[in-house]
């Protein structure tokens, strides 16, 4: 297969025990469904505990869990101290540990967008919060809120086996065949569907069921809601990542990659989700983790050859990044988040030949970067439909967005009426935007980094330039986003490295290309997580 770098024998690797947030919040919608199915042939396990202790029913049948609301007799007040809200985990893990160096205690979550939250059991009263917030007030903190609501009511899990009904706040779900069906839908309501003719219906869909092996576990997460989380072994699990990830007909040496890639990311990111007891989401702020449904011998192939097998650095696992497109050149970690640097994450032009020479003609010069942009030939991604984009965006759809992003952002400036100028004002050596200014009626604020993507719904990466355009009136009609690209961009392209195994790379070669001075080992203790 051409993996070089590795050593020792992958198949006697021992396999690690995953727990994926395959719902991070179900419950937050009374109307929510989830539906668990045996495969042919199987029953299904239900356990749970109960006043009366641990109890445990099995069926055949299909199992509906469903959200009833549960009154708590005296209304409870419940708040969190935010310090800050960010698009991506890297810019809030950045953000937390600045808060640790001066101190504080702080976790991260995700009810949403991710949060930086004062860490909860430190800061457990009002009276500790409010003294935390007034301090970093009286500091010139601008950012941190205190987010409180007033709950009358909770939301509980209820299901029915056998026609007996039964309610909690945790349930086990597991078969005799490790393989169980999972649906999600909403219930009918009969108001929204009042003329009706076809009856009460609701809207889970069998083709959309995912098939997930390992057991299943609904269990409290910190919003006051529940999340699905599915136990599964990392092999297993990979199973479910790379088909959904690249693809099955990519050619095998990026098939490999992605196999190593994806096992390298989920035991570099174990904490993410330690607010909420399990590891990493199933979506694409984590990997995109489907099951089992759709795989394939190609990518199970890929996975068994690579079994065990890691990037790493300085014996260290590498923080393993990839995207679908570089745009044709990969960023630095700076060039997306703030932190420190990754060495090994740095500009590479993406190209099997030497078209354009990063340290003659650097990217942050904004001439250099529009010839870049302009250039479509040569590329490892230059037959992909998103390699090179142009959209245009009204004033007026570019003041909701941002509007919208400082709202969130809890920022004085989303008060503004009207954009009269945007400009770039810094890129780095591979052309991200490290900063753009934005002007408006009542002042001028900066973006930096990948709050540009957060804060537009035009561009899909931070490599673009703006252009003005005037249409039926001479004034400014908005701004076209001219750029290439899908994503952050740092590290793998899956589109590239699928045109550097169709000519002849080997996988190996692909991750040294894409992550300079890295070396493929066997997991091991040794290894640094």
């Amino acid at each position: 297969m051409g993996l070089t770098g590795a050593s020792g024998t992958a198949s006697r690797t021992e396999d690690v025990e995953l727990k994926i947030g395959i719902v991070q919040r179900f419950g937050d919608d009374v109307k929510e469904l989830l539906q668990f199915e045996p495969t042919k042939g199987d029953r299904l396990q239900l356990s749970f505990r109960t006043s009366a202790g641990e109890q445990s029913v099995t069926t055949d049948k299909p199992v509906r869990l469903e959200i009833a609301m549960q009154s708590l007799g005296k209304a409870s007040a419940e708040e969190r101290l935010i310090l800050g809200v960010f698009r991506t985990f890297e810019a809030a893990d950045d953000n937390a540990n600045k808060w640790r160096e001066k101190g504080i205690e702080v976790e991260i979550a995700q009810p949403d967008r991710w949060q930086v939250w004062a860490k909860r059991d430190v800061y457990s009263t009002p009276l500790l919060r409010r003294l935390l917030l007034q301090s970093l007030q009286a500091s010139g903190r601008k950012t941190p809120f205190i987010d409180s609501k007033i709950l009358k009511q909770t939301p509980i899990v209820a299901w029915t086996v056998d026609n007996k009904r039964y309610t909690g706040k945790s349930l086990k779900i597991t078969s005799q065949k490790n393989l169980v069906r999972v649906n999600e839908g909403k219930k009918f309501d009969n108001q929204d569907n009042k003329n009706s003719k076809e009856g009460k219906k609701d809207t889970l869909n069998p083709d959309k069921a995912r098939l997930f092996p390992g057991e299943l576990f609904i269990q409290p997460n910190a919003y006051g809601t529940y999340s699905l989380v599915n136990q599964v072994p990392l092999e297993t699990y990979l199973r479910g990542v790379v088909p959904y990830e690249i693809g099955t007909n990519a050619p095998m040496p990026a098939l490999e990659a992605q196999a190593i890639i994806a096992r390298t990311y989920v035991l570099r990111n174990l904490r993410r989700f330690a607010v909420d007891n399990y590891q990493l989401c199933a979506d694409t702020h984590c990997q995109v983790y489907f099951g089992l449904k759709g795989v394939s011998p190609t990518t199970d192939q890929a996975i068994a050859t690579t079994r065990g097998m890691v990037l790493t650095y300085n014996n260290e696992l590498v923080d393993a990044l990839y995207a679908a497109s570089t745009g044709g050149v990969t960023a630095s970690f700076s060039d997306v988040w703030n932190g420190d640097e990754r060495p090994y994450l740095r500009p590479v032009i993406d190209s099997p030949t030497n078209i354009w020479d990063i340290s003659a003609r650097s990217l942050a010069n904004e001439n250099n970067f529009q010839a870049f942009i302009n250039r479509k030939d040569g590329f490892n991604e230059s037959k992909w439909q998103l390699f090179r984009w142009r959209k245009e965006s009204s004033l007026e759809d570019i003041t909701k967005d941002l509007q919208k992003f400082l709202k969130v952002k809890k920022s004085p400036f989303a008060k503004f009426k009207e954009v009269r100028e945007m400009k770039v004002v810094e890129r780095s050596t591979s052309g991200r935007i490290l900063k753009l200014e934005v002007e408006t009626d009542i002042g001028s604020f900066s973006l930096s980094k990948d709050e540009v993507r957060s804060a537009f719904a035009a561009p899909i990466s931070t490599l673009f330039y703006l252009q003005p355009v005037i249409k039926d009136k001479p004034e400014l009609w908005g701004y076209a986003f001219v750029g290439g690209g899908m994503g952050h961009g740092v590290g793998l392209s899956q589109v590239g490295a699928q045109n550097l195994a169709k000519l002849g790379w080997s996988s190996a070669n692909i991750l040294q290309f894409y992550y300079p001075s890295t070396q493929i080992q066997i997991l091991s203790d040794k290894i640094k997580k």
